[in-house]
């Protein structure tokens, strides 16, 4: 049975014993939380303020559309979910949800994120918001995970416009600045989940996933970490020099990107068996986005309560 047979016949069966908890689930949380908290330090470094009930309808929106995208990745991607260790107990593959569930609740979810997002706060924001559901589903999802290498690097689009989506929320427009948020994210991307492929390289061969490991090789793929780790640690000082963040911002984000810097190279020179350097760098880079971006919403809040003054 092909992969859209089996996406087919799922639709078709029953309801099933699936609990809140279960839809919680395939909202994919975590990475609905990093959209969240990007899209609103979006919001909040963009100029002029936006009010507070507009804010909230707006992130809620984003959060719903972000979580509508994680549904429908679940429903498509349930059989080589059922392959991986990592994400076999996900809601579909483990049969806690259907698969004609999940996809109804994506398109229904999608639909009214969009909608809510576009009647209440503007139409350019909810553009952008329906154009990254469809990217990271039907663009990543459906073709660039299975078909090739630079899957992550080209589907690592859909991640990085959260923060220009809260920016075209606050303002109507699309600014250099929300762009340097995308740049972030966008090269932040493939190290990232190059570190995680590095130590879960059996599970993307069981599920005939082409991440970078599988297809070029450790020795390539730790080059090409090291290679976005010196385009992003430069950019993201750009903030500060660009002048929408503080000169402690600056200093620090030098910092983080020289920690990010020597993880890679720890990857880059660790020998081929020892994956603890891949891992390390993987759960660092976690924390370096965090990090960046926390302090710009810091720098936001400080220069929005002086200007209050």
């Amino acid at each position: 049975m092909s992969t859209h047979e089996g996406h087919l016949k799922g639709t078709s069966i029953g309801l099933s014993e699936a609990t809140a908890a279960d839809f919680f689930a395939l909202l994919k949380p975590r990475v609905m939380a990093l959209a969240v908290f990007t899209a609103f330090v979006g919001l909040m470094v963009a100029p002029g303020g936006m009010n507070p009930v507009m804010a909230v309808i707006a992130i809620g929106a984003i959060a719903a559309g972000a979580g509508a995208a994680g549904a429908l990745n679940m429903w498509y991607d349930a059989d080589i979910d059922a392959l991986m260790s990592r994400t076999s107990k996900r809601p579909v593959p483990s049969g806690r949800v259907t698969p004609g569930e999940a996809l109804g609740f994506g398109l229904v979810l999608s639909a009214l994120s969009v909608m809510t997002l576009g009647v209440l706060v503007g139409w350019l924001a909810a553009s952008l918001l329906a154009f990254t559901i469809f990217f990271y589903v039907v663009i990543y999802t459906m073709w660039l995970k299975r078909s090739t290498p630079q899957n992550i690097v080209i589907g690592g689009a859909a991640g990085a416009l959260p923060p220009v989506i809260g920016w075209a929320a606050a303002t109507g427009g699309i600014g250099i600045e929300s762009l340097i948020l995308f740049l972030v994210i966008f090269l932040w991307t493939p190290p990232h989940f190059w570190a995680l492929a590095l130590f879960k390289v059996g599970d993307y061969a069981v599920a005939g996933i082409p991440m970078m490991p599988n297809v070029a090789g450790q020795a390539s793929t730790k080059k090409q970490i090291l290679v976005y780790a010196l385009l992003l640690v430069p950019v993201g000082v750009l903030p500060w020099l660009l002048g929408f963040a503080s000169g402690f911002y600056g200093i620090a984000s030098a910092a983080l990107g020289g920690g990010f810097l020597w993880h890679s190279w720890k990857v880059l020179t660790a020998p081929g068996p020892e994956m603890r350097p891949a891992k390390a760098l993987f759960a660092y880079s976690i924390f370096y986005l965090f990090a960046l971006f926390a302090m710009l919403l810091a720098d936001a809040i400080v220069m929005r309560a002086a200007a209050a003054n």
